[in-house]
């Protein structure tokens, strides 16, 4: 969420309307506070079994602050179907792994334990099907020998910080063509000659 919303600036096609967590002491809530953007909780704790209301709340939310992207960072539920069709085309989810391997949780451990070289993260649009919305970027990070889960995790989020901002922008403008970047290189814009992106609606 920071690399995203340090990198609306300048010309930069979106600016950060909302921050919203469903986690009243998520520490991103304080980071956004500190750049001057707004911040909302709807706390999901608080509609325990009711899922459908849970949704509705986050979705009045969510149309008073007008947003034109959402960008989901570490948001951590399952969001239905019903949700996402009011969002359609309009929801941007970061996973680390290179899907379609490894969907869901415990990615690294499981590309670790797979024998894989190498790890990464991929940006796709939500759909209903998790973790399978059409890919719009991809970073890669190789897998050392004696890797722990931790020391990947680390390497893929340093990755994650430039792919997001990079596909953002790069939506932003209608453009969904995917954003590769190879190991250790900056975002790659093709013809765009500008630097990277992002967007937290």
């Amino acid at each position: 969420m920071v690399a995203l919303v340090r990198d609306m600036v300048g010309n930069h096609p979106a600016r950060p309307v909302l921050v919203l967590s469903n986690v009243p002491d998520a520490k991103g809530l304080c980071l956004a506070k500190e750049m001057e953007v707004e911040t909302a909780v709807v706390n999901h704790r608080a509609f325990r079994g009711d899922r459908a209301a849970f949704e509705a709340t986050l979705t009045e939310r969510l149309e008073t602050a007008r947003p034109d992207i959402i960008c989901l960072c570490g948001f951590m539920r399952i969001l239905t179907s019903e949700f996402i069709e009011r969002w359609s085309g309009r929801i941007l989810n970061i996973h680390p792994s290179l899907l379609p391997k490894y969907p869901g949780l415990d990615t690294h451990a499981r590309a670790i334990a797979a024998g894989d070289d190498e790890a990464g993260c991929t940006v796709h649009e939500v759909t209903d099907e998790l973790d399978a919305g059409p890919v719009l970027g991809q970073a890669r990070v190789p897998i050392n020998v004696g890797d722990t889960t931790d020391a990947l995790a680390a390497r893929v989020l340093t990755v994650e910080h430039q792919l997001f901002p990079a596909v953002l922008r790069r939506f932003t403008k209608g453009d969904k063509s995917p954003v590769y970047l190879p190991e250790g290189t900056a975002p790659q814009f093709g013809a765009d000659p500008e630097p990277s992106p992002g967007t937290m609606h």
